[in-house]
């Protein structure tokens, strides 16, 4: 459970569908980090890819906001895949 009692879940269902209609996907892995993953609906083509997020730096709906705000700059400005997102 992290950022006001929110399980994973909740928190994937809250950055996956911030990017709709682009397919995201999150996954989190068991040291706590999550991978986030952003592709066409239509063809399937990965957009995005950024690894290694700590989900300890995800604490307030700021925090969260601000997660997805440099996703979405990093997808907008063509980042390469493993965007840059802060990972800590």
């Amino acid at each position: 459970m992290i950022a006001y009692r929110l399980s994973t879940l909740e928190l994937r269902g809250i950055i996956e569908s911030a990017f709709l209609p682009s397919r995201c996907t999150c996954v989190v892995a068991a040291d706590n980090s999550m991978t986030v993953q952003i592709a066409d609906p239509h063809t399937g083509r990965v957009d995005l890819l950024v690894t290694g997020i700590s989900l300890d730096r995800l604490n307030t709906s700021r925090d969260i906001c601000d997660l997805v705000t440099e996703l979405r700059y990093d997808l907008a400005n063509n980042v390469p895949l493993y965007g840059h997102a802060k990972a800590s």
